[in-house]
């Protein structure tokens, strides 16, 4: 797997609303923030069994209702499709939680 190139990455970051890269990094990250601590972990349980069926992990912080998320191949030393669609599972994951906006 080889990192996307900035011209294959714009248009699939454009679908990915808030995601945003990471300084000095080849990675995006995004804060979701909910309504409760359930709701939090409840959203970080579906995306661990997700990502662990796809064999692709998460970097995440978690404090009560707030998950910041960041995403990169460590493999491929970059973002790459991987990282975009499990981006994609975690927003679909995400609009079925409570949410605060």
């Amino acid at each position: 797997m080889t990192p996307l190139s900035a011209e294959a990455r714009a248009p699939l970051l454009a679908g990915l609303p808030g995601w945003t890269p990471v300084p000095d990094r080849d990675a995006i990250h995004k804060r979701f923030t909910f309504d409760d601590f359930n709701a939090a972990f409840g959203f970080m349980t579906r995306v661990a069994l997700q990502a662990e069926k796809a064999d692709h992990h998460p970097e995440w912080f978690n404090v009560y209702n707030r998950v910041d998320i960041t995403l990169s191949t460590h493999d491929a030393n970059g973002l790459t499709q991987r990282d975009i669609d499990l981006a994609r599972f975690i927003e679909n994951a995400a609009a079925g939680v409570s949410r605060k906006r």
